[in-house]
Order: C-alpha cells, then structure tokens, then sequence
C-alpha cells in the first residue's frame, strides 16, 4: 500500500478511510480524499496502536490498518486463554474462531499457537472503489475466515499481476463465473465476492443463499470464480495506477487517437489497449471486421480485437483455466443495461434458454440476443461454440460505465438470484 498523506486523493485513501472507519475511528464520509477529518481520525489511531502520530499512512500503519481490511487478525495464544475470552477481546465469537481454525481443540490450546480472529464485520466491502491490491486483501480475508475455500492463480496480467481464481464446493457437477474482462465495468467485481462471502457464510450457518441452501449447493456443485480477469484495466479507471506511471502514459498515448472517450472512465481494455472480451477464438476474423469498420483500428480504450485470438495474457489465462474444468455452465459479469445474452450464432445449447428465462424471473432482467456489432469473439462467445453449453453474459446495472458504487446494492440483489440459479440449473 502507498504511503499516505494529507490532501493524497484515490482508492488507496479510500481504503484508509474504510480501515479507520472499521476501528471506530470516524474519520467522515469515505469519499477518497485525505482531509482534515481523516487526518484527525489517523491521528487518533495512531496515538491508539502505539504509534507515532505524525498523520502520515506508511508501512507501520499500513500493517496495524490491514485487520481492518482483511476482516482478521492473529491472536497468539497465552497463558489462561480459552476461545471465548479471546472472542471477547477481540468481539467476535467462539464459532467464528474456530471455523477460521478446524483444527484447534478448544479445551486444549497450546500456549504460543497462532489463532486466526475473524473480526465482526462483512470483509467485502461495499462502498470504495476496487483494485488489485482490494481485491487481493479481499480473497486473503475470506481465505483466512472460511480455509475451505480453495484460492489458486490461473496466470498473470500485462503487468504481472495475479489472476485469482477461487472455489468452493464440493460437487460434481462444476460452474464457472467471471468478472471484469472490462476495465470500467469493475463493480461487476464485488459483486462476485460478496456473493462468495454470502455463500460461505451461509455454509457454515446452515442458512441459504438465493433461496437455496448453501449445503445443498456446496455438495452437488464446485464453483469456480475469477473475480478480477483485467486488474491493469481496473487499476487505471479507478486511480490506483498513477500519471507518470509507464503504463499509465502509454494507455494515455493510447487514448489519444480516441479523443471522443473519456480517459481514464472510458477504458475498457486491458493495460496493452486490447477489448479482452474480443479476444476469444469465435469467430475472431469477423469481430475484426466489425471493429476495423468502426475504425477500432489500433490499440485504444476499447473495440480493439488485438492482433490474434488468445494473444493476450489474460486471455489465454482464461482459456487454459476453463479447458483444465468441466464447465456445464458460465456466467460473465459485465455492466450495463439489466439484460442476459444467451446465444452465439446457432448455437442453442440444450435447456440454455430456459436458463436464461429462469434468470430473468429471478432478476428482472430481460432475455436478449448479443447485437451483431458486438456478437463474436467473446468469453460467452468462445465458452457456446466450444463445449456447446450453457454460457451467459450478465449485463448488470443502468447508466454510464463506470457505474457508480452507489448502485452497487441494487446490482447485488438484482443478481444473488442469477448466481444462484446458476448452480442450480447447470446441466448435469
């Protein structure tokens, strides 16, 4: 995390406001700019931790914040400990220690073991703009919470970046959810991992999740998610890449020859100025044909098709990830419009549409086919035409992308649904 300072605007001081705020350190409303309020408020926690009060967020800070983040802390064990006094102390409860800790036997702690501490609070959170570095955090709280959850990384990003997958279940039968091919469509993101904080916590309770309960879902089903398929996008319309950074000043050269899209809110593309959901190989040649005439020509915020199908990294982490499962159904996470596309070309996989019909009664959403302009070489595309399966593209949410957080908890409600479902309806 960077170091921060008064007057430091962006994502990172949005995560510190919601750290302090999460502490009980109320630093205002969570707005991204570093004020006197926040500065105030980093103050007191400061002087509260033990900590020089100087009102700067560097690393010694960064590392007292991150449970506030994270949704957990480490407790070492001591002398006398027993699970509810350290629930007390750090106001959780006994149940939530040990979920994060299988293997604990309560009435025998060993003096010096370190317990994971769920701290009372959702870990995702719902009212900040999201990056690599959130997303990251996120997945290493839910991991922490909920060790039943199996975290991988199917490849790296134009810049290095981990691509994450997660999943949970047990099942059979396997389904695969994505989100975030477009970088300013990056609300689509906490939309997949409240969905899996829900989940899990519902496993754990015995409850459901979108009508269904979790345990039945859990032992038919394996969920896969990749919640974060273009962080370098991400990263660049939500501030956390920086003016003077490289890639920042090539996207900026890029966008140039665009002067009609907003930078950075009109990119979609990945950090190299490529569209990642044109990059499948479905009828690529003609998704080219379609995007040159529009005159998506070279590398830019959006439309460009790249220079071959799967030439990009993040791409080809896709493709390996969904040709090393067996998918029976797909969702990817796009915004905006509150419709479902269900078809590609001729392709009418057994009981797709049906699927799709059961989600918009869920949802609201209307059932519709892709537009031709935009009807080929994508995720949905590529998933139809290769295993003839069930494969949907979620347009989430009303209005101009990038869609504001503020609409984030109709999006969700709109769509706990249609994830469900999802697990639900996979062909066997």
């Amino acid at each position: 995390m960077e170091t921060l300072r008064y007057g430091n605007k962006g994502p990172m001081v949005e995560y510190l406001q919601l750290a302090l705020t999460r502490a009980g350190f109320d630093p205002g409303r969570i707005d991204g700019i570093f004020g006197k309020r926040t500065l105030n408020a980093l103050e007191r926690f400061q002087r509260a931790n033990g900590l020089v009060a100087d009102g700067i967020a560097g690393r010694l800070t960064w590392a007292k914040l991150y449970p506030y983040l994270a949704g957990y802390t480490i407790h070492v064990v001591r002398q006398g400990d027993t699970l509810g006094a350290i629930a007390r102390m750090h106001n959780t409860t006994v149940s939530a220690i040990e979920t994060a800790n299988p293997e604990i036997e309560a009435e025998n702690l060993a003096i010096g073991a370190e317990l994971v501490v769920p701290l009372d609070f959702p870990v995702v959170p719902e009212q900040v703009s999201y990056s690599y570095a959130l997303t990251s955090i996120v997945l290493d709280g839910l991991g922490a919470r909920y060790p039943f959850l199996q975290q991988g990384r199917i490849g790296t990003s134009v810049m290095g970046k981990s691509l994450y997958s997660v999943a949970i279940g047990q099942g059979r039968k396997q389904v695969g959810y994505n989100a975030s091919h477009h970088a300013n469509e990056w609300i689509t993101t906490p939309v997949l991992l409240k969905f899996l904080e829900r989940y899990a916590a519902a496993y754990v309770t015995g409850g459901s999740v979108g009508g269904t309960p979790a345990r039945t879902l859990y032992n038919t089903t394996t969920l896969y998610l990749v919640p974060l398929v273009n962080p370098d996008g991400v990263d660049l319309v939500t501030g956390a890449l920086k003016p003077g950074d490289s890639y920042y000043e090539q996207a900026r050269a890029f966008a140039a020859f665009y002067p009609a899209i907003p930078f950075p809110s009109g990119w979609k593309a990945n950090i190299s100025g490529v569209d990642l959901n044109l990059g499948y190989p479905a009828e690529w040649e003609r998704a080219r044909s379609i995007k040159f005439s529009q005159g998506y020509t070279r590398p830019g915020p959006r439309d460009y098709v790249g220079t071959a199908p799967l030439a990009e990294p993040e791409n080809r982490a896709m493709a390996r990830f969904t040709r090393a499962h067996d998918f029976r159904l797909t969702l990817s996470y796009h915004t905006q419009g509150r419709v479902i596309f269900w078809k590609f070309l001729d392709y009418e996989p057994e009981g797709s549409r049906q699927i799709a019909e059961a989600f918009s009664e869920v949802s609201g959403y209307l059932v519709e086919e892709t537009p031709y302009s935009s009807g080929f070489a994508g995720y949905k595309d590529w998933f139809i035409q290769s295993y003839n399966l069930p494969g949907y593209t979620i347009e989430a949410g009303l209005g101009e992308n990038p869609l504001p957080i503020s609409q984030f908890p109709d999006i969700y409600r709109e769509n706990e649904g249609i994830l469900t479902l999802g697990m639900v309806l996979a062909p066997d």
